[in-house]
């Protein structure tokens, strides 16, 4: 009876599925919502007032899912391994590897083991969620009728690169299942992760952040601040303020589907996460033999069993979802994800834990130095940096937090041999073992992705004193640009830090253009040096700063991302983050010939494309907010966007590229929420997000920052109660918003 009721479910049309409250959920969900204030303000930044912790998350989660609960969902397709139910084939292996990554079987289990306090807060994120569905069933999801208080125990982690699979790419965990598993569908016989496009192999990494802390002796005011800069797609955060009668008042960023503020501040200290390259996911190679039906894996001379667990997968096809069934496989190591040169590879991570979110949430709630340290203590956060600073002046860079202990003899870059217990993990490393700085004595500190080894000059970290693993990262040309611009006797105030967070310079032609201009003085080619001569005059011409009215910037655009498609693939992630060393090695092997070749070929895109090279940078290069968020104009109004990605040096960031049927050049990712703060007795801060607060293109907050963001403009932030009420627009109880 139950496979013919799972039968009939499954060949319903997707959409007749629905959960609803039970009038038991109802009445808890009522009885909450009465203690939540919401007071949107003239940004429709809403500031969220609450008894309880529990309330203000309630709150928080009813007002994510008004502004865009389309996001809410999609995170949470993608973390419980649900995308094919909506996009079918195309994710099938991504879910598996999720499913594979994240058993939900832990998660339910530790939310029934949470503390009392703890699980208020998770079932405070579901009723959020459950009410909004309940109060707007206009709002059709798309698989997700109704949350469970655990699903917040599968994202604990706020990163847009949240999950690790320690080099394997899903293009090997495609093959291996795909294989194993004899699984044939057409969409699948092709790679979708990878690309050969020039565009995505030069752009591929432009997942960043930058985060500044300026130190009392810096600072114009004698307080210390703090930039907040991450670079993500367009819209991947929500900007709030949660406050509780409990101790909470936080203001910054929310991941979509999240209850924590992931980078933001409070009254006394402030963080900001960039992406961190440190190692804390290793490949094992397993030596596998099958005996009969079963596999066995070798290990320190002894042969043990893999574990295997069915998996079921829902794939959309046409109006219907068809159950996949597979056979995942699993060593002590972790996942088997895939295999390499006939070795399989299983995975070692932290990917989701219970301790992360606790983590991120202590970390919402720390309100000084002490308690943001206890909540780092929990070494539990796998893929982020922090910068820090508080009014007690202390500015502080931690790289990275969650870092297993390894023998630092191996190549951990690479697979290990998985068969020896010499590669296991021998714990962890504690928080004052981990690379980091402490109120440097230059008054600054800077981390843009990039080596640690150079986050605050000459009171940067010494790399002899610290294992490889631990951050095996190089440079790349945004922190060389903002070494330069902080390291000097200069004192800021906080519009001259954003000011300085903004700066357009273009590092990496610094390198680039010399051995190009080298190359056109030096050739003997005249009729190439007559067609080159008027752009390689504006290139020597240009000030090197990106800008709507330069033709420089076009040009150098082209030119660049043409010589950087021709860097190599790297063979790690690892390598691949040493961009100023690999771009250095490039333009010793390229001839001459090759260069002028490139700018020849970037001078007759440009031609074809607009008709004419010397095309202004603000003409084709636009910031354009569609009303469904995906299809790009020419013909509808779009604004001039001085900024380029940050891949060539410029510390903001928008990256830019033709959309289907468009000439034009439209954003889709970079700068997303920024703040600058200031912390003196009264917390000073100014902040910024992509085109507006609202997903409602008929909302005046649809666009109403579009022309501050590309200029850099910020907006004050109204941090303060009696501010927030002298600009408020609309206060309501969550379900009572008219």
């Amino acid at each position: 009876m139950k496979k013919q009721l799972l039968a009939l479910l499954l060949s319903l049309p997707i959409a007749a599925i629905a959960q609803k409250l039970s009038p038991q959920a109802v009445k808890r969900c009522e009885a909450q919502a009465q203690k939540v204030t919401i007071i949107r303000d003239n940004w429709g930044v809403p500031h969220i007032y609450g008894k309880t912790d529990a309330d203000a998350v309630f709150g928080l989660m009813y007002a994510q899912c008004e502004e865009n609960f389309k996001g809410v969902e999609r995170n949470y397709l993608y973390q419980l391994g649900k995308q094919a139910e909506v996009d079918g084939e195309s994710n099938l292996y991504t879910d598996l590897q999720l499913q594979l990554i994240a058993d939900s079987t832990e998660a339910i289990k530790e939310y029934k083991n949470s503390p009392v306090w703890f699980k208020k807060l998770m079932d405070a994120f579901a009723d959020g969620v459950n009410y909004y569905l309940y109060k707007h069933p206009q709002t059709q999801p798309l698989v997700l009728k109704h949350f469970e208080p655990w699903y917040a125990l599968m994202f604990t982690d706020g990163s847009v690169a949240a999950t690790i699979t320690g080099g394997i790419t899903l293009n090997e965990t495609r093959q291996f299942y795909g294989s194993t598993n004899q699984i044939k569908l057409g969409a699948l016989t092709k790679p979708t992760d990878l690309t050969d496009s020039l565009h995505n192999h030069v752009f591929d990494r432009e997942i960043g952040s930058n985060g500044f802390a300026i130190s009392p002796q810096k600072s114009a005011s004698g307080h210390a601040m703090l930039y907040i800069n991450p670079h993500v797609p367009f819209y991947f955060r929500s900007e709030v303020q949660l406050v509780s009668d409990e101790g909470l008042n936080t203001y910054g960023a929310v991941t979509w589907g999240q209850f924590f503020v992931y980078q933001g501040f409070n009254a006394h200290c402030g963080w900001m996460h960039t992406s961190s390259n440190a190692d804390v996911a290793d490949a094992y190679e397993e030596k596998v033999i099958k005996k009969g039906n079963s596999w066995f894996y070798e290990y320190d001379g002894q042969q043990k069993p893999v574990l295997q667990r069915p998996i079921t997968l829902y794939c959309k096809k046409g109006n219907q979802l068809e159950p996949i069934k597979m056979m995942g496989y699993f060593t002590h190591h972790g996942p088997v994800l895939g295999s390499r040169s006939g070795k399989w590879l299983s995975l070692k991570a932290n990917n989701r834990s219970y301790n992360a979110l606790l983590e991120s949430w202590l970390i919402t709630k720390a309100n000084n130095y002490n308690e943001y340290m206890k909540a780092m203590n929990l070494l539990s956060n796998a893929t982020n940096n922090t910068v820090y600073a508080d009014d007690k002046g202390n500015t502080v860079f931690w790289y990275g937090n969650f870092i297993p202990k390894r023998n630092p003899q191996l190549d951990w870059t690479q697979p290990v041999d998985g068969s020896t217990s010499a590669t296991e993990w021998q714990g962890l490393h504690l928080l004052n073992e981990i690379v980091q700085v402490h109120n440097p004595t230059g008054g600054w500190i800077q981390n843009c992705n990039a080596t640690p080894y150079a986050s605050a000059g000459k009171n940067s970290p010494d790399p002899k004193l610290y294992p490889a693993y631990m951050a095996p990262n190089g440079q790349n040309y945004r922190g060389i640009n903002a070494s330069k611009i902080l390291n000097n006797n200069e004192k800021l105030t906080l519009d001259e830090l954003i000011a300085k967070g903004y700066d357009r310079y273009l590092a990496a032609f610094d390198v680039l253009l010399p051995p190009l201009f080298k190359a056109y003085q030096e050739s003997t080619n005249s009729e190439l040096k007559n067609r080159l001569s008027a752009p390689i005059n504006t290139l020597q011409q240009w000030d090197r700063r990106a800008a709507i009215n330069s033709v420089a910037t076009s040009l150098a655009v082209e030119y660049g991302t043409r010589l950087f498609g021709l860097l190599p693939r790297p063979s790690s992630s690892e390598e691949g983050t040493f961009q100023t060393e690999r771009v250095s090695r490039l333009l010793q092997s390229i001839t001459p010939a090759e260069q002028l070749d490139l700018l020849k070929q970037s001078i007759n895109d440009l031609i074809l494309h607009y008709g004419k090279w010397d095309i202004a940078w603000g003409e084709i290069n636009r910031y354009q907010r569609p009303t469904d968020g995906i299809s790009f104009n020419d013909q509808l109004p779009s604004l001039p966007a001085a900024s380029v990605a940050s891949t060539f040096g410029q510390l903001p960031s928008f990256v830019s590229r033709t959309m289907p049927g468009t000439k034009k050049r439209y954003g889709y990712s970079g700068n997303s929420f920024m703040a600058a703060v200031e912390f003196g007795p009264k917390v000073k801060a100014k902040s910024l997000i992509t085109g507006g607060q609202s997903f409602d293109a008929s909302s005046k907050n649809f666009t109403d920052q579009a022309q501050m963001y590309l200029d850099g403009n910020f907006k004050d932030v109204l941090f303060y109660k009696d501010d927030v009420l002298k600009h408020a627009e609309m206060t309501y109880h969550p379900g009572n918003e008219k």
